[in-house]
């Protein structure tokens, strides 16, 4: 049996080489094989740290007569999800007509042609209750596909049909305007959704849902920023952080925020750096910062995630290393760092640390977030405006790229430009938001994505958005900024062309498109920025401006060469600002200044009062 996995550039890959299932990679040879042999597909997504992907790994992918049946009769495909998100998200889709509770592993079963006629999540060795075991799914789908073939095909001919032609009605939609009622609406709906005894949304499990918190703190309406504060505070009170390493897990298991799941992502804690500096909660910032530096980091980057299970008494464990006190854990191997570097998280949490800087936080965030940025630019950014996916111990995957890499990344260097008045970084992040935009005024993925699933001829629209914000919305939310440092309003119209598609989505959902919310919100609701030029950091206009400034707007504090930089390279914002002999505030709107201000107290006034 070949071992196709063993060169695997994907830590997920590579924990399933030595399985006797005959594992292929994700790709167009695969499907080309099933259709070769006349048989089923077997695909099966999860990640390095997903611990249910090791239960059923341990439980089936790992049984020799499991391995054997599936070799005999299907093709078998491995996919991680987190270096091939649109497979993830096109089966996602599919998975979504056969199963209400989504999650991973996920396990299909498709055509030759890629389409899905069964799905399932983690399916045990033996059946318990209602669930099948692995071994009778296979059976099952080996019976169907030789007594009921012709109606495996046509149902999945239908389901491929029907998303297609969602995707198309989705993208001809024409872009809405939310009125001041919807906003109310959409803001009094989250915040009926909150667990008012324990915090945050809904029941149990419990997932921080970052987006949603930062679209609420973006508002600055004063219940919704009440909300996020409680929410905020109850989680760093709660079993969801670690104490002794700092950084959050990525949900609670119950309601009160207790027995997590174990795992640290970076996606998570990126987010969360960014709120609770953002909210003044700066010491548990500043253990997120330490989680990153001390746990996180890597040659080149930082890893995508920590494992919930580590090697105990020499027992494979859930959360005992995490659970152990400061002198017993010293004595603990830690869980396994999932040691690839993703483009879209590093450029997430390169701007989150480049935030947490401006708010203080301690650790050196900002020297953190130059030194990634130019680690990351150095090996993933392969040509001008051109990103590749992931590497890992300085080698590159061949997985394409996504609207999430160039977006994450676009985003976090337009806040190290702001964190450190240094214009390179707007620079690269222009030029990676102009490789996103078609002579059409759309966005796409340069390069035009991963080819096998566009061969698929289904691709889902999808976006919606739960733990993390979308693609769609970390390049909008770069490009708006962009808008608001060139004064090019083609940077705003396909933005509003681009999000004002789900609008509607996003009043009827909100709890699932809260990084969409937040792009809309900055649109609908007029775009502000603050400019400082001073050469004095510390000089009081520089503070009261930092301390001021409402959440939600754009704030600069520049020294005068800084600004003529700026204005050089054609960031109009700075244009006839770059000569102030005095600290001089600018306070704008849509890049409109008022008369400039040169007292604190007028800053104060300014800020304080605007509406």
């Amino acid at each position: 049996m070949a071992n196709r996995l063993a060169s695997a550039t994907s830590p997920y890959l590579q924990q399933h080489a030595s399985n006797p299932v005959d594992w292929w990679a994700w790709g167009p040879e695969a499907f080309a094989e099933a259709k070769r042999r006349d048989v089923p597909v077997l695909i099966s997504i999860g990640y390095a740290t997903c611990h249910w992907c090791h239960v059923m790994a341990r439980e089936s992918f790992s049984d020799g007569e499991i391995g054997e049946l599936v070799n005999d009769s299907m093709v078998a495909i491995k996919v991680d999800r987190e270096e091939h998100p649109e497979v993830d998200s096109h089966y996602l889709t599919q998975a979504g007509a056969f199963i209400e509770q989504l999650g991973w592993p996920l396990t299909l079963f498709a055509t030759p042609a890629g389409d899905v006629f069964h799905a399932a999540t983690y399916l045990p060795p033996a059946p318990r209750g209602e669930i099948p075991s692995f071994r009778q799914t296979i059976d099952a789908v080996n019976q169907a596909w030789s007594a009921q073939r012709e109606e495996i095909y046509q149902g999945a001919l239908r389901l491929r049909e029907a998303i297609k032609q969602a995707d198309a009605e989705a993208k001809k939609r024409d872009p809405l305007r939310l009125s001041s009622e919807d906003w109310q609406a959409i803001i009094a709906h989250l915040i009926s959704q909150e667990d008012t005894e324990f915090g945050g949304f809904g029941s149990a499990p419990k997932f921080p849902i970052a987006p949603v918190l930062e679209f609420l703190h973006t508002t600055g309406e004063p219940d919704a920023t009440a909300l996020v504060n409680r929410t905020l505070a109850a989680m760093a009170a709660s079993p969801l952080v670690d104490p002794l390493e700092g950084g959050f897990f990525r949900y609670a298991t119950k309601r009160d925020w207790s027995e997590p799941h174990y795992e640290r992502m970076l996606y998570d804690n990126a987010q969360l750096l960014a709120l609770y500096a953002a909210v003044g909660q700066v010491d548990v910032a500043a253990g997120i910062v330490r989680f990153f530096r001390q746990v996180m980091r890597l040659q080149t980057g930082l890893a995508s995630a920590q494992d919930s299970e580590s090697v105990i008494d020499g027992s494979r464990v859930e959360g005992g290393y995490y659970l152990a006190d400061r002198a017993t854990r010293e004595g603990l191997s830690p869980p396994a760092i999932d040691d690839k570097v993703l483009t879209g998280w590093n450029g997430m949490a390169i701007g989150a640390l480049a935030q947490a800087a401006q708010s203080g936080v301690e650790g050196e965030p900002l020297d953190l977030a130059v030194t990634i940025t130019r680690e990351l630019l150095e090996l993933h950014r392969v040509e001008p405006g051109r990103l590749v996916r992931m590497s890992k111990d300085g080698t590159l995957s061949s997985a394409a790229a996504t609207l999430e890499d160039y977006g994450g990344l676009a985003w976090g260097l337009l806040e190290l430009a702001v964190a450190t008045g240094e214009v390179e970084w707007a620079d690269e992040a222009r030029e990676l938001v102009d490789a996103c935009i078609t002579d059409e005024g759309e966005f796409a993925v340069p390069g035009g994505g991963d080819p096998t699933v566009s061969g698929l001829d289904a691709i889902s629209g999808d976006v919606t958005e739960g733990a993390m914000p979308s693609g769609l919305s970390l390049i909008a939310h770069a490009t708006l900024t962009l808008h608001q440092l060139t004064g090019a309003t083609g940077y705003r119209e396909v933005t509003e062309r681009s999000v004002g598609r789900y609008a509607e989505a996003v009043s009827l959902r909100p709890l699932g498109f809260g990084g969409l919310a937040s792009v809309l919100w900055r649109i609908e609701h007029a775009m502000r920025e603050v400019i400082v030029v001073s050469g004095a950091p510390d000089d009081p206009v520089v503070t009261e401006a930092r301390q001021h400034t409402p959440p939600g707007w754009l704030l600069l504090a520049v020294h005068p060469d800084q600004a003529r930089a700026f204005s050089t390279r054609g960031f109009s914002l700075f244009t006839g600002r770059e000569q102030a002999e005095v600290p001089t505030a600018y306070v704008c709107r849509d890049g409109v200044c008022q008369l400039p201000h040169t007292s604190p107290e007028a800053v104060v006034s300014e800020l304080t009062g605007a509406n």
